[in-house]
């Protein structure tokens, strides 16, 4: 090698040592600028737990911290969570929003994109005198444990472990996880862990999975680990947990930190006893945080719950919740409950690591004290979410995270999924009447739900583009016109009449034709008839008279609850096509249940949903309520009306639930878009204006409101009112 060639390795290996040099200086830069304590055997901690609370090392001494979290899902409306699409201009505006309302801490689910880790230590060092913390979750194969109802199954049992150690990288940015369908992938360079809360591992376990697992596994016992291992009571499938949690803290050491760790549960698999319980499956098997223990892990461990105040139903049925009273003398359910919950585990952190009621016009299930999962606007959202976490407060818990930062329309309910059709569309729409895509502080509102303020006003609609609504070609005996347009949640109705609309005096009826079939006659048509039918009547008139009603040959309510599982009364005459009746729009918040499955008997339950509020949804106003569907201002009336209500299974490709049922199910089938048909009634004389000319209405000559399939979506975000009341409720617990 000659002098020249030898100079310029000099000067490569200078230069990669520098670059090394640079690497290790910006990596762990985080860990110097957070201030911690050494371990005994030299680990850094920043959290542990102490006794029944979590304690942060601040200004040289151990305080008591009480988690304020909110829980931040994957997904943006038109995507799956498994697409992973926010990005990091997303997350660097809601960290600063999340900690303007009070929070300290973000829970995740699972391994997001390396832009969340980057994008959460980016914002830690702008604010480094007051960190946003975050709990890391680690998800489970939940599918494949379901399914197979076993978690020691190899393939589950390995893909876990993986999926911890992949995690453990994610968070101290020391991995590169390759692409994998449905799964966050890439180059994760930012160390995080220094804003590290702890670890939560797993989801809410299936107790048939849970039960199966200990039946199957009756040798896995006294697992003994590392640093965690499980008590001589422990069950199999507790012993897996400990094995998973020790496997964890392997993980963990090497990159000289320890945090407090925990497994996901809710109340479904809690280790109390519920007398009040009827579903046998909803108290059959516990999975307990005391059987495992921590040994030189000086981060500690503490226990976490899932905790919603109307699921499971022993909420309202259990005699022994009855105990805790409110000044008015009214039980509070859920106070009770985590009185009991935290005195099983004393000596032990709880965290209630999800709860919260949704903003939403659809009901999946009711609680006590008007806790219902649903129906509720934004400001009875805040409300409740604001009382529920000062009830956790009160009890002593450790910490509470409100579930959740954004809405997300992906998500399913029981109660709606059987009419959301093709269910791989869902999160292509935003469906009103599915409440578990209403969870959120920050509102993912669909395109129009903004620029088009429901006021009786016309000014927002004279903006739009001539390209983006449709004017009814017809003229109406009493109105002078009629537009229409849409978004990704509403049809949307703008009605000039003749005269001043008076509710007191008259009512406004507007049906809704899809489909051949339907009703051609009703007693809301007085002596008129129709040549095709309406498989949807919108009402408007006096408060609590104003809503949607369905035909009832086409009521999917009634059809799958009623015709096929038998738990709804029916009449056959109901279902004969052109019955003249429409039904009021119901949702199932309860099925009906019986031994074996049950300990007693337990009835159907219902709610009607299809009530139209009339207001304004300006938020601006005083008179704002996010439920808001109609308003008249003088002779102009502004309708929303959600899709689902009309009958549409997805209407980003024109799709409609079809009259047809077969092997107990409901099929869907393309509908060439809306027909509108309307009416008013004089209350006094019963005089029908509208619907002249001959003896049978020509329904099947009017225009057909129509629009192009869409892929893509466009949305309006907003935080809620909720998210104001909740900023009150958290700054109110302290600065810690």
């Amino acid at each position: 090698m000659d002098a020249k060639t030898t100079v310029y390795a000099k000067w490569l290996i200078r230069i990669l040592i520098g670059l090394v040099v640079s690497y290790l200086i910006w990596h762990y830069w985080p860990a110097k600028k957070v201030e911690t304590v050494l371990a005994a055997d030299g680990t850094h901690l920043k959290f542990r737990t102490q006794q029944d609370h979590i304690e942060l090392y601040d200004q040289q001494a151990w305080t008591p911290f009480f988690v304020k979290g909110v829980n931040l899902g994957a997904a943006l409306p038109g995507y799956d969570p498994g697409d992973l699409p926010i990005t990091k201009d997303h997350y660097l505006r809601w960290f600063a929003q999340i900690q303007d309302m009070g929070a300290n801490t973000i829970r995740v689910y699972t391994i997001l994109k390396p832009v969340f880790y980057d994008a959460l230590v980016e914002y830690n060092q702008q604010h480094a005198e007051k960190p946003l913390y975050f709990i890391q979750g680690i998800w489970t194969p939940e599918e494949e444990l379901i399914e197979k109802k076993d978690a020691y199954i190899e393939q589950i049992y390995n893909r876990f472990k993986s999926e911890i150690t992949d995690a453990v990288g994610a968070v101290y940015g020391s991995i590169d996880i390759p692409e994998h369908f449905g799964q966050a992938s890439g180059i994760y360079r930012s160390n995080a862990g220094p804003y590290l809360l702890g670890w939560h591992i797993g989801t809410e376990w299936d107790p048939a999975m849970v039960k199966n697992t200990n039946e199957q596994h009756k040798d896995k016992k006294d697992f003994i680990g590392t640093y965690l291992s499980a008590k001589p009571q422990a069950n199999p499938f507790e012993n897996w947990l400990a094995e998973m949690l020790d496997h964890l803290a392997n993980a963990e050491a090497p990159f000289g930190w320890k945090h407090p760790l925990a497994f996901t549960n809710w109340v479904t698999t809690d280790p109390l006893t519920h007398p009040g319980e009827v579903l046998i499956e909803e108290d059959m098997v516990s999975v307990d945080a005391t059987h495992l223990q921590v040994k030189d892990w000086a981060a500690g461990y503490f226990a976490t719950f899932h905790a919603y105040p109307y699921y499971p139903d022993f909420f309202r049925l259990d005699d022994t919740l009855q105990d805790v009273r409110e000044a008015d003398g009214t039980a509070n359910t859920y106070k009770s409950y985590l009185r009991k919950l935290k005195a099983y585990h004393a000596g032990m952190p709880v965290i209630i690591s999800e709860f919260g009621v949704p903003s939403s016009m659809g009901v999946a299930h009711l609680g006590s004290m008007g806790r219902d999962q649903g129906g509720h606007d934004e400001q009875e959202q805040g409300q409740i979410d604001a009382s529920l976490l000062q009830d956790i407060y009160s009890e002593g818990m450790a910490g509470a995270a409100v579930f959740s930062w954004q809405d997300e329309w992906f998500k399913r309910t029981w109660n709606t999924m059987h009419f959301e059709i093709p269910a791989t569309r869902r999160k292509l729409w935003h469906n009103v009447l599915t409440n578990e895509q209403h969870f959120g502080l920050l509102a993912m509102l669909s395109s129009k739900d903004g620029p088009l303020i429901i006021d009786g006003a016309t000014r927002d609609w004279d903006a739009l583009k001539s390209s983006d609504k449709q004017k009814l070609d017809i003229s109406y005996p009493g109105l002078k016109e009629i537009t229409m347009t849409h978004d990704e949640a509403y049809v949307y109705i703008n009605a000039k009449l003749e005269q001043p609309f008076d509710p007191e005096r008259e009512l406004l009826y507007l049906g809704v034709d899809t489909l051949p079939g339907g009703n051609k006659h009703a007693k809301e048509l007085g002596d008129k008839t129709l040549d095709e039918g309406l498989e949807a009547l919108i009402v408007l008139g006096k408060d609590g008279e104003s809503d949607v009603r369905i035909a009832s040959n086409y009521d999917m309510h009634t059809r799958v609850y009623g015709k096929q599982y038998g738990m709804k009364a029916w009449t056959p005459e109901e279902f004969v096509d052109d019955s003249g009746v429409f039904n009021t729009w119901k949702l199932a918040v309860g099925l009906e249940f019986s031994p074996p499955d049950s300990k007693k008997y337990g009835p159907f339950e219902e709610v009607s949903v299809g009530a139209l509020r009339r207001g304004t949804t300006n938020p601006d106003s005083p008179q704002y309520n996010s439920l808001s569907m109609w308003q008249a201002q003088g002779d102009t009336i502004e309708v929303r009306i959600p899709w689902m209500l009309l009958g549409f299974t997805d209407p980003s490709s024109l799709q409609v639930i079809s009259y047809e049922d077969k092997e107990k199910r409901l099929f869907a089938q393309p509908t060439e878009g809306i027909r509108l048909v309307p009416w008013i009634v004089n209350r006094a004389t019963g005089k029908i204006t509208g619907l002249e000319g001959t003896r049978s209405y020509p329904v099947s000559q009017l225009p057909i409101y129509s629009w192009k399939p869409w892929d893509q979506v466009t949305y309006v975000e907003r935080v809620k009112q909720s998210y104001k009341l909740m900023q009150q409720a958290y700054q109110s617990l302290g600065q810690k």
